[in-house]
């Protein structure tokens, strides 16, 4: 199984193809559009790996993004003993949830691909509720 190293919103992820991943919001982007990443800092499967100094060059990853929202709110409370002295503040981060499609090499190869998620049609939703 192949994977791949990319770099995004100052992290790091380890990816596969077919995986589904939160990552920091990506500016200027909507929904069902197809994203490439082309910082990837290293690839490979069981028998080789590839590893770049500090990218590889002509390695690139295609993903969709399936949407944009925002995480839980996250609260931070401080606070001053004897003081009588309190702040609380919070805030919700913003997040791109993508669907890793293919890693190519740095040839332009395909290393893998994920399979294709295909919606059921209302013919077979109807099907399956009258065998019910």
């Amino acid at each position: 199984m192949s994977y791949a190293v990319i770099q995004t919103g100052g992290k790091q992820y380890k990816v596969r193809s077919g995986e589904i991943l939160k990552i920091e919001k990506l500016p200027n982007s909507k929904p069902d559009t197809k994203i490439e990443f082309k910082e990837i800092l290293a690839y490979g499967d069981n028998k080789i790996i590839e590893i770049g100094a500090p990218i590889v060059q002509g390695a690139k990853v295609e993903a969709n993004l399936i949407k944009n929202s925002k995480n839980r709110t996250i609260l931070i409370f401080k606070k001053r003993r004897r003081h009588n002295s309190r702040r609380k503040n919070g805030h919700r981060q913003e997040y791109s949830m993508i669907r890793i499609n293919k890693i190519f090499s740095k040839d332009g190869k395909i290393l893998s691909e994920s399979e294709k998620i295909s919606k059921p049609s209302k013919k077979e939703v109807t099907e399956k509720k009258t065998n019910k």
